[in-house]
């Protein structure tokens, strides 16, 4: 019973970063640009979170130093492909090469390496906390774990419900008929790019201060190609991003609490195992009939607005 218990209590903490930047690239990729960077914008936003939490020993001004780090980071992308129109598949991987060589110089040139930081707290419930089973479930997490649902559904309520979410949208199936009706179709593309950015910045943070609690070089460990896998998986819908975060959260909570028991197992088939969920994630989508996909109709397309007039 401890053992499920343990593990049911880490299962939400482990899965915020896969939430957060699940979420950030789908806000992106509802516009039609494909973002494979959220690994290096997660690994921006550990670093900045890290040091920022040093600096000032507060992990709240930590995590909205990762957001600030990812969206700086986010423009440069944007450049690349609203600007110098770089194809999305290569700006992508050049965000990630450039923060993996970028966070390693600034965090040996600031001394933040292996440095432990202080992580976020446990709310106080008061009584609730201590009621068996429920309150270690419910009553003993951080702020960002009761964040996690208002903000996915403040997003869900922005791109289904309001007219920027429509025309974002708008934008991503169809650019050519977004800008006839007037929509500015890079000014879109743009803020969902910042925007996007931002909540994988935050996911990078929350790695930092609030799961691991030290900044580690290349501490993100392939987590932002998962939270691509897990896009594809839910089909570009928000609260299946959720529970497919959950779901690879638990995966990883699994393995510390294996460890903690003595059960005696392959150390690196146990890291491994988050890969192989997502290979039989991506294998799984790949046999999906292709009309059950909600894929933004123009996803990794470059808009060329003045070639087409």
């Amino acid at each position: 019973m401890d053992f499920v218990l343990n593990w049911l209590v880490n299962v939400p903490v482990f899965a915020i970063p896969f939430a957060l930047a699940a979420l950030g690239l789908i806000v992106t990729e509802k516009s039609g640009v494909l973002s494979l960077g959220a690994e290096g914008f997660m690994l921006m936003g550990a670093m900045a979170a890290a040091g920022a939490t040093l600096l000032t020993g507060n992990p709240y001004l930590g995590l909205l130093a990762s957001a600030v780090a990812a969206s700086l980071l986010s423009l440069v992308f944007a450049m690349m492909t609203m600007t110098f129109r770089v194809n999305q598949v290569i700006a992508g991987l050049a965000i990630v090469f450039l923060s993996q060589g970028l966070t390693g110089l600034l965090a040996v040139k600031f001394g933040w390496t292996n440095q432990p930081v202080s992580g976020l707290g446990k709310l106080d419930f008061g009584p609730l906390a201590h009621i068996p089973v429920v309150g270690r479930l419910f009553f003993q997490h951080d702020l960002i774990v009761y964040l996690v649902v208002p903000i996915f559904a403040a997003v869900v309520y922005v791109l289904s419900r309001t007219m920027i979410g429509l025309r974002l949208r708008a934008v991503g199936d169809g650019p050519d008929a977004a800008d006839a009706a007037g929509v500015n179709v890079t000014a879109y593309r743009c803020g969902a790019i910042l925007a996007g950015a931002m909540l994988m910045g935050l996911a990078g943070g929350y790695l930092s201060v609030g799961v691991a609690k030290i900044w580690v070089d290349g501490m993100s460990g392939g987590r932002g190609w998962i939270a691509i896998a897990l896009v594809v998986f839910a089909r570009w819908q928000p609260w299946r991003v959720l529970l497919g975060a959950l779901l690879f959260g638990g995966i990883e909570a699994l393995i510390p609490r294996i460890a903690a028991v003595g059960i005696h197992a392959p150390q690196y088939f146990l890291l491994m195992t988050p890969y192989l969920a997502t290979l039989a994630v991506m294998v799984w989508s790949s046999l999906k009939a292709k009309n059950t996909f909600d894929q933004p109709g123009a996803l990794g397309q470059p808009y060329l607005r003045e070639e087409r007039r």
